[in-house]
């Protein structure tokens, strides 16, 4: 007969004192757990037949080990309830210290920081319909360690969505699934040094942790100066053996590369036999502009294509792409390793039940309107104080400022418990470009519920 949980409990390790009585040792294994919080207030314990089996120890000497704490008060017994951890235990533990608390302010906390998505529109609904039929649809060997590519279900479904959203030349063959962007810069530096690249041309404002993610592999970055037509690619280097770009919507400042820049860096690539490292993060929101397509169709065997879902769905998914060059795959490959280490199977084939039924499709443009009229509400708030840009696509508006207003507009959002990422924050520390004082706003981030109040926060802290 098969045995409930209920009657044989929840799994408890102890550690009986050595050289004492078997129900003195598990008695006082016992009172320790329970004084030292080991085994929380309320914590039901096994039965004593099961303990006692666990042990390999007589029923008797776990009940009379459960008798003299229940009569302690450390642990309770009732009829139907089993014996667990009594809630008085509680008061025999020394109090924590106290912690450390800012001062209460008037306002609640508000963010702006770029980079993330309104984390409350995350599709639960619609997320768990496609993990209910991904599940019970899902092959015996999905359980399995599986191929180091990651899920032929997602790698095809995300073919047909690149190529037709983003203008990609994927074939599900060379698709390479990771668990987000830093995961894939990472294996690509590791095929870089393997390849004995020592220099990784970047663009003069971006993300630290990606540059920081390149250092830590020995790669050298070299900056390249950025402005209202992207990066300025026509200085690439020969002596770069690679190129991160972020060209359908660059950041931090919202340009998009040209196509003479675009052109630009693969004549590079192809005269120097360098890669092209394309982060499309945001590819999908675009509103008053005609979508920008993958740098990686003008060059499908020079460009390694890396996308994710941070930005259309979540962060906390951890789940991305690379569609590789033909020549590249088995580098690549081996730098990730002989099994896959991205995201679980089910989540991947999660996402491939949410692609192929158009719910990701139906997601998105839900996602962009939302967005749109965020963007279009902070540009009537601020946009007779300040200039702002970078505003055709993505979930971050630049606002210039006069010289010294960076630094003010961070103390009053201080005093406003909002968050703010200054411009110069993301320049690259080797740039010799000028500085330009700007604010980098996130309007993507705040919940529906919070955008009102956030904005107005922005609106008090600009000078």
């Amino acid at each position: 007969m098969t045995e409930s949980w209920a009657t044989f409990g929840a799994d408890l390790h102890l550690e009986l004192s050595a050289g004492r009585g078997l129900r003195a040792g598990l008695t006082e294994a016992l009172r320790e757990a329970a004084r030292s919080g080991r085994l929380a207030p309320g914590t039901r314990l096994p039965s004593s037949r099961s303990l006692a089996a666990d042990l390999g120890i007589a029923r008797n000497t776990v009940a009379e080990a459960y008798a003299e704490l229940v009569a302690e008060g450390w642990l309770t017994a009732r009829q139907g309830s089993g014996t667990r951890v009594a809630e008085r235990a509680r008061e025999r533990r020394s109090a924590p210290a106290a912690p450390v608390r800012r001062p209460v302010r008037a306002r609640t906390s508000y963010s702006l920081f770029p980079g993330t998505p309104d984390l409350g529109g995350f599709p639960r609904a619609a997320w768990l319909s496609a993990a209910r039929r991904a599940l019970t649809d899902a092959p015996n060997e999905a359980f399995g360690y599986g191929d180091p590519r990651g899920r032929v279900e997602l790698r095809e479904a995300l073919a047909g969505y690149l190529a037709r959203a983003r203008g990609v030349h994927a074939d599900p063959e060379r698709i390479v699934l990771c668990s987000g962007f830093a995961h894939g810069v990472m294996v690509l530096a590791k095929l870089l040094r393997a390849r004995r690249v020592r220099e990784v041309a970047v663009e003069g404002y971006g993300l630290d942790v990606h540059r920081d993610l390149l250092t830590a592999a020995g790669l050298r970055t070299r900056p390249l100066e950025v402005d209202a037509a992207g990066a300025h690619t026509q200085s690439l280097s020969p002596a770069s053996g690679a190129v991160l770009l972020t060209p359908a919507h660059q950041f931090p400042t919202g340009a998009a590369l040209t196509p003479v820049r675009r052109a630009a860096a693969v004549d590079w690539a192809r005269s120097t036999g360098g890669l092209i490292l394309e982060d499309d993060y945001d590819g999908e929101f675009r509103y008053d502009r005609q979508p920008v397509g993958a740098l990686q169709g003008l060059d499908p065997g020079r460009v390694v294509y890396l996308g994710t879902a941070s930005k259309s769905l979540a962060p906390g998914l951890r789940m991305g792409w690379m569609v590789v060059p033909p020549a590249l795959l088995d580098e690549v490959l081996a730098a990730k390793g002989r099994i896959d280490w991205s995201s679980s199977a089910l989540d991947q084939l999660t996402l491939a039940e949410f692609i192929r039924s158009g719910a990701y499709d139906r997601h998105v443009r839900g996602m962009r309107l939302r967005y749109r009229r965020r963007r279009d509400e902070l540009v009537a708030a601020v946009g007779d104080r300040v200039a702002v840009s970078g505003i055709a696509a993505g979930l971050h508006a630049v606002l210039d400022l006069p010289p010294g207003g960076e630094r003010a507009a961070l103390r009053a959002a201080a005093w406003q418990d909002l968050g703010l990422q200054s411009l110069s924050w993301f320049r690259h520390p080797e740039s010799t470009a000028a500085p330009r004082e700007a604010l980098v706003v996130g309007f993507g981030t705040p919940t529906q519920s919070a955008w009102s109040a956030t904005l107005a926060a922005l609106v008090a802290a600009l000078p």
